[in-house]
């Protein structure tokens, strides 16, 4: 007596191996795909041309002696320029934080009467921070890493080996 193929334990093994195959495939392209990682950089070749752009702002900093000290405390951030003469009128400050992009900020400071910048978070600014300080003409960088907050005053200086 002939039986019916779908009636075969083994005819089920075959077709759920594959199939089990396919449902896990598509599985794999959902998760990778929904959301994507945002530190992947698509064109390479951009990104080393403005890598060499930011080492050239980096070193220009270097060469102008420009230097800072930065402190944060109860939510209020105090940059003062240390060992130069010069006043800015604007300074750039760009906050990035090392892993999730969407907690990176930039604020624009301008000098209270002592020559320094200050700025009042409304919330804790907490953990490590990569942080860049520029002027309003943006021809100089400092680049540096930092951990937050910081109660005593610390040095931000242009490191060209940092400046990526």
């Amino acid at each position: 007596m002939k039986t019916s193929w779908y009636r075969e334990p083994w005819a089920w093994l075959v077709f759920i191996l594959p199939f089990t195959a396919v449902v896990a495939g598509i599985a794999t392209y959902i998760i990778a795909n929904h959301e994507p990682d945002t530190l992947v950089v698509g064109d390479y070749y951009k990104k080393g041309k403005s890598i060499n752009l930011e080492v050239s702002k980096v070193k220009m900093a270097q060469k102008l002696g420009m230097r800072f000290a930065l402190k944060l405390d109860n939510n209020e951030l105090v940059i003062k320029p240390t060992g130069i003469e010069k006043t800015f009128p604007l300074l750039n400050v760009n906050f990035f934080h090392p892993t999730l992009a969407e907690k990176d900020f930039y604020i624009a400071l301008t000098p209270d009467g002592n020559g320094h910048f200050r700025h009042q978070f409304d919330h804790a600014v907490t953990g490590k921070w990569k942080i860049t300080i520029s002027p309003f003409e943006d021809h100089w960088k400092i680049h540096n890493a930092i951990g937050l907050p910081q109660k005593d005053f610390i040095d931000l200086i242009p490191d060209p080996t940092k400046a990526q």
